[in-house]
């Protein structure tokens, strides 16, 4: 809670969407919401409850037969409506999340609100083209398949590409015919609410979205334990991801968990170096390494490794890291205190499992006074640790990576699925053949080859094991909320 309440009597308070309107929570009571780049609370956000979660579930349920039987060119029609006043907006929207997530501005201003705005568009008009099966039994019957929207959807969405995220689980769900009631991490509400105002001036109906700012453990596990909400779908972390399976499989809930990674990133001796170079890079620390799809353990074939290494450090030690809202800025902020804490513990363990810092490693000095107490980190290289090791084996999620040598193509398949986790891997070769077979063979949702995240909406999107159930994107998403009914006519 707050510390200092007459300070924060002149900060915006967030509110939740209910029913159509901004409103306050219902305890009245409010969470300080810290700006990572100065270390400093600068608005209040909801610490709601069961009691909001409940108005915003009736008001879906309400909303839920009128809007399932809109014609679907009318529900694109104020989708479209809504991506447009998005983008109109991308400078305002951009500087928000910059400030409310840490990330560099440039970040946010070319690719987290024009994914949003995409993410909008996309799912706003593929519903117009969203087909059904038909199959016929010689001359006997036909069988053809209704997908109808399943009801009130229940969304919960991470700090770390928070309007991105927030949109591409909310738009597939609303394109579908289905009601929302969404949770945004209480870390970075603040698009989230912008994007609740746009929906009202866009001509949302009153109930078809609604958004309950607040903790996890108390506002997300009140919207996934609900009764009246019968689809889950959840991005965050792998322990969170587990309570909620506990959670709705009594009551056989649809759900979609997208959790953690510990990505391999695998270059061959006979790779584009200048391109796996840039792309290892980019892997590694984009968004200050809060992407559950960077590439923190790199393991590089050994005939290659030490020249590789000496470069790969010293673009490393190149990347800028400084104030978010100047736009020559490569690494931000990390998103909290306790998050910084956190990456600074990893580091710290790697030290003791024999791990050697080759560069980074702590925070870096006064970036500017702005910025004097802001929870940065530098771009962190670590090596000398092997697969088994924790650093090697638990999803960090900041600026660290580890460089692991290999000598043949089968012990590095063996590297790769060495963890619980199985979302996406990277692979770099000029040996197109090399490159099928260890995709193949690696335990992972997505793998790119020559790149990494190339992001097409069309294609499914998740991971194995620890990282993940079900799939998004594209048709997937589409069928995720809507449930198949199956009708037989005989003829």
């Amino acid at each position: 809670m707050a510390d200092d309440s007459r300070r924060n009597k002149t900060m915006e308070n967030i509110a939740n969407y209910i029913n159509g309107e901004m409103v306050a929570p219902a305890s009245g009571e409010y969470l300080d919401n810290v700006d990572p780049a100065r270390g400093e609370v600068y608005s209040r956000v909801p610490d709601s409850d069961e009691r909001d979660i409940d108005k915003a579930v009736a008001a879906a349920r309400q909303a839920f037969p009128e809007w399932s039987k809109t014609p679907s060119a009318q529900r694109t029609k104020i989708m479209l409506r809504i991506a447009d006043l998005l983008e109109q907006r991308i400078d305002e929207f951009a500087r928000a999340e910059c400030i409310d997530n840490g990330k560099p501005i440039s970040l946010a201003r070319t690719l987290d609100i024009p994914r949003a705005v995409a993410n909008t568009r996309f799912f706003a008009t593929s519903i117009t083209h969203f087909a059904t099966e038909a199959h016929p039994i010689d001359d006997t019957a036909i069988n053809y398949t209704l997908r109808n929207p399943r009801g009130v959807a229940g969304i919960i969405s991470p700090w770390n590409l928070p309007l991105y995220l927030f949109t591409w689980k909310i738009s597939p769900a609303l394109a579908t015919g289905n009601t929302v009631v969404a949770k945004p991490s209480e870390i970075t509400p603040m698009t989230a609410y912008m994007y609740s105002r746009l929906c009202i001036e866009a001509g949302l109906p009153p109930g078809v979205l609604n958004v309950v700012h607040g903790q996890g453990a108390k506002t997300g596990a009140a919207l996934v334990a609900h009764r009246d909400v019968p689809t889950v779908s959840f991005t965050g972390g792998t322990r969170t991801g587990q309570s909620i399976a506990i959670a709705t499989a009594p009551r056989f809930k649809k759900v979609s968990l997208e959790m953690g990674g510990k990505n391999p990133n695998i270059v061959f001796a006979d790779a584009n170096l200048e391109q796996a170079l840039a792309g290892s890079v980019r892997a590694s620390f984009a968004n200050q390494g809060q992407v559950c799809l960077c590439g923190s353990r790199l393991f590089v074939e050994q005939s290659i490794h030490d020249r590789f290494l000496d470069r790969f450090v010293a673009m490393t030690r190149k990347l800028n890291v400084g104030d978010p809202l100047e736009d020559g800025t490569d690494q931000g902020a990390v998103v909290s205190r306790q998050h910084l804490e956190k990456i600074k513990g990893y580091v710290e363990l790697a030290k003791q499992e024999g791990g050697q810092v080759l560069c980074g490693g702590k925070s870096p000095d006064l970036i500017n006074d702005r910025c004097k107490d802001g929870h940065f980190f530098e771009p962190t290289v670590i090596t000398g640790l092997n697969t088994a090791c924790r650093v090697n084996r638990e999803e960090i999620f900041g600026p660290v990576v580890c460089v692991i040598p290999f000598k043949d193509e089968q012990q590095v398949i063996e590297y790769a699925n060495s963890t619980d986790y199985g979302l996406s891997a990277s692979i770099w070769t000029n040996d197109i053949s090399r490159a099928h077979r260890v995709a193949a063979n690696l335990q992972s949702g997505t793998v790119w080859i020559n790149a990494w995240m190339i992001r097409d909406l069309r294609v499914p999107f998740g991971g194995m094991k620890s990282s993940g159930v079900g799939r998004e994107g594209g048709l997937e998403s589409l069928r995720f909320f809507t449930e198949p009914k199956n009708v037989c006519v005989n003829i």
